[in-house]
């Protein structure tokens, strides 16, 4: 891939049918602000439109196109919490119960308020259900009921039995799921994009291809890039899996992993209503996850194989489509008409993180598969700390993440390693 390629989206279905193109001018210039953000992926825009909403004046920095990394290439699944709300709880301590629930909620307000006040076209839709793919992991579902009940979930949420499943998804290779009404799906690319939109509209300066080189720590640090440079009372990191920068810092704390979608030709009705009867977004109970989800335009978006190794699928298409085959095998004669992959910032214990490089480069990073909701929580915690705010701020930025040594290369393999035993355990249960 040469560089022009690269600054520009990959070929997926949300690139192709994204309501609006990007033309930020690249930065070729050198101009201040309150707060300089590098990368325009849902962090980015999440933080910088939330600092713009409350009077900062905001440059935000993008090596690519906005949305081109995983925040416009990812399942479209809304999905409450983090990848590992047990840490953080343990983290907060006892009597923050409350408080937990309400933060892990956090990232769908601020979506829906977004979209509702800045009229976003994203497909925004309600329902996600987990599937149990073995009996056994029914144990785990009913524990989420458990905890829904716990806490007085306001929108509809109910355990189901195998039979009530197979209405909900059309398949029968499930054992049980839990519907969640209050998680849903949508066009990821179209909802950052839409932010990006907003954001400007607020007054914040966009600059697409413009890699940022280093940061220049100081009182007011100064973000390079090859043309240009932007000097700000507070920085923002927000590349996740697609940045190298700071590597004393952040090096060997997030492993990228590779996810996978093919698209399906637009189905028919009659087959569209039998693949998906609720139009929810689905995913397994295994280690290695299964997505998948239809679009507006009535096609089925199907996800998995999560790949640690940093090799990609010679093939996407025939690595995801007989996993497509197996849950609904109607599909067998439908078209794929796109395939896409992207990287998926990965930590070994799954929870976000999140710090402070000296007094005033911040980042977060790192959401396992939580990124839709994650990214906006995290984007106004930033933002919350940078106005002064650092009650959660403090609550992320102290966990200990495991730094794997030997780089990058090192790491992934490893984590390969580990995840090959879950996949195995997976086939085996």
């Amino acid at each position: 891939m040469n560089k022009n390629q690269q600054q520009e989206h990959t070929g997926s279905y949300y690139a192709a049918t994204a309501n609006w193109s990007t033309a930020y001018p690249e930065l070729r210039e050198s101009l201040e602000a309150d707060v300089c953000v590098v990368g325009a992926g849902f962090t980015g825009i999440a933080a910088a439109l939330t600092l713009a909403e409350r009077g900062f004046s905001v440059a935000v920095v993008e090596a690519n196109r906005v949305s081109w990394g995983a925040s416009g290439r990812n399942g479209g699944q809304l999905i409450h919490g983090f990848s590992s709300d047990q840490k953080i709880a343990a983290r907060m301590g006892a009597g923050f119960e409350k408080t937990l629930w309400k933060l892990i909620w956090r990232g769908h307000e601020i979506i829906r308020e977004r979209v509702q006040r800045y009229g976003i076209a994203c497909d925004l839709k309600p329902g996600f259900i987990e599937v149990a793919s073995k009996s056994s992991h029914m144990n785990f579902l009913e524990q989420q009921d458990a905890y829904f009940r716990k806490n007085q979930h306001q929108h509809e949420f109910r355990l189901l039995d195998r039979e009530e499943t197979r209405d909900a998804v059309g398949s029968d290779q499930f054992y049980g799921g839990f519907l969640t009404m209050g998680n849903g799906h949508l066009h990821p690319m179209n909802l950052c994009i839409g932010e990006a939109r907003a954001a400007e509209g607020l007054g914040v300066r966009i600059f697409e291809r413009s890699p940022v080189t280093h940061v220049e720590h100081g009182a007011r640090p100064r973000v390079h890039t090859a043309r240009g440079h932007v000097t700000a009372d507070s920085v923002v990191l927000a590349g996740n899996a697609y940045h190298n920068l700071e590597p004393k810092h952040l090096s060997g704390l997030v492993f990228p992993a590779g996810s996978y979608i093919i698209a399906t030709e637009a189905l028919d009705e009659d087959l569209l209503k039998s693949v998906n009867p609720m139009d929810l977004a689905v995913c397994t109970s295994n280690e290695i996850v299964d997505y998948y989800r239809c679009s507006a335009d009535g096609r089925m978006l199907y996800g998995g194989r999560c790949n640690y190794s940093g090799r990609d699928p010679a093939s996407i298409e025939k690595s995801i489509r007989p996993r497509m085959l197996k849950v609904y095998p109607q599909l067998k004669d439908v078209q794929i008409e796109f395939e896409w992959g992207g990287k998926i910032g990965i930590v070994l214990n799954r929870v976000p993180i999140m710090g402070r490089i000296g007094d005033n480069v911040y980042y977060a990073q790192g959401y396992s598969g939580h990124g839709v909701n994650a990214t906006h929580i995290m984007g106004e915690i930033v933002a919350d700390a940078i106005g002064g705010t650092m009650e959660k701020f403090d609550v992320f930025s102290q966990f200990e993440h495991f730094r794997i040594p030997g780089g990058q290369w090192v790491g992934n393999q490893l984590i390969a390693l580990g995840m090959l035993y879950y996949r195995l355990r997976d086939a085996l249960s």
